[in-house]
């Protein structure tokens, strides 16, 4: 796999907030569900995906980023470290380092002691046909031999799950149907938005290491009147002209339910009115507001509201502010 950091279009230094905001970019660009007669498109989608599963991880980040295991996550050199002082290369040692290795010398004595080299080199690198033998010569296999690396598991599978504004907004529980067919309900999480990733562990294709992972990626569906700002959720609430002027109690709709709504008397149209709580949920757990801006309508016919008025005239000037 090619460098991740390449693969995100990122420099080495971007931070955590850069490295998923180029993600949710190349995710909605490359997913499987727009290209679906592009299957290069797939492909890089697994990659990217891949990609930002190792840079997201601070521990696998820091590791790759020092060389200790590749771009699939897998070691880099499994004899990393065995260098320098130890098993390092100078003149007389086992690698081709500028520090001191192991010399004939260092071993004087143990002969003498009825301890055999062979056995010392069998404990440290295993015995039998990859490991030296008994005369110190490196039988086939041995020594210099790279590690094979761990089966690697099947790929992930993507879906693309479609939850309706009030469910995102409760975090009701959604059902989705699998690639193996079976139904699972997933329990969405604090703080989901569109574009929001869910990871099931073992539901991808099968692979010598184990199955892949399910990929869901979440797309919140509009609403007819309810509109998100940020954790809020905004409402116009259309209401008549003797309720504003009157006051009135009236029923509004939120995302928990309708509620019922105190209009104070004289109250003007623009006017917006908070509902602690009833927004959706933030990543802490809490819950936004909703925010309900009152229009006020005129009836449909407005002859009789004319008739009433004959003779009365608004003197104040709203527009003064405006300059006007």
């Amino acid at each position: 796999m090619a460098d991740p950091y390449a693969t995100l279009g990122i420099s080495r230094n971007a931070t955590e907030k850069e490295i998923k905001s180029a993600y949710r970019k190349l995710a909605k660009e490359l997913h499987p569900d727009r290209n679906k007669d592009n299957p290069k498109a797939a492909e890089r989608f697994s990659k990217v995906t891949q990609a930002y599963d190792l840079l997201a991880d601070k521990d696998k980040r820091a590791r790759f980023d020092r060389g200790e295991i590749d771009a699939d996550g897998n070691p880099a050199n499994p004899f990393a470290g065995m260098g320098g002082a130890g098993m390092g290369g100078g003149p007389g040692g086992f690698g081709g380092g500028g520090q001191r290795g192991f010399r004939a010398e260092d071993f004087q004595g143990f002969q003498q002691e009825g301890v055999d080299l062979g056995d010392i080199f069998e404990g440290l690198f295993g015995g039998g046909q990859g490991g030296f033998s008994r005369s110190g010569a490196r039988g086939p296999g041995g020594f210099g031999h790279q590690r094979r690396p761990p089966p690697r598991k099947g790929a992930d599978i993507a879906y693309r799950l479609r939850v309706p504004f009030v469910d995102a907004a409760t975090r009701k529980d959604q059902r989705i149907t699998l690639a193996d067919g079976k139904t699972i309900d997933l329990k969405l999480p604090a703080g989901v938005e569109d574009g929001t990733q869910m990871r099931l562990k073992g539901k991808g294709e099968p692979g010598a290491g184990g199955h892949g992972d399910g990929i869901v990626t979440i797309a919140i569906d509009r609403h007819k009147f309810f509109r998100r700002d940020g954790d809020d959720v905004r409402l116009d609430l259309p209401i008549t002209l003797s309720e504003a002027v009157g006051g009135a109690k009236v029923r509004c709709p939120t995302v928990d339910g309708p509620v019922m709504l105190t209009i104070k008397p004289g109250t003007s149209g623009g006017t917006t009115m908070r509902l602690k709580g009833k927004g959706f949920s933030t990543r802490s757990g809490t819950r936004g507001d909703q925010l309900v801006t009152l229009e006020i309508t005129l009836p449909r016919d407005t002859a009789e509201l004319a008739r009433r008025l004959e003779g009365w005239q608004d003197d104040s000037n709203p527009r003064a502010d405006m300059g006007g």
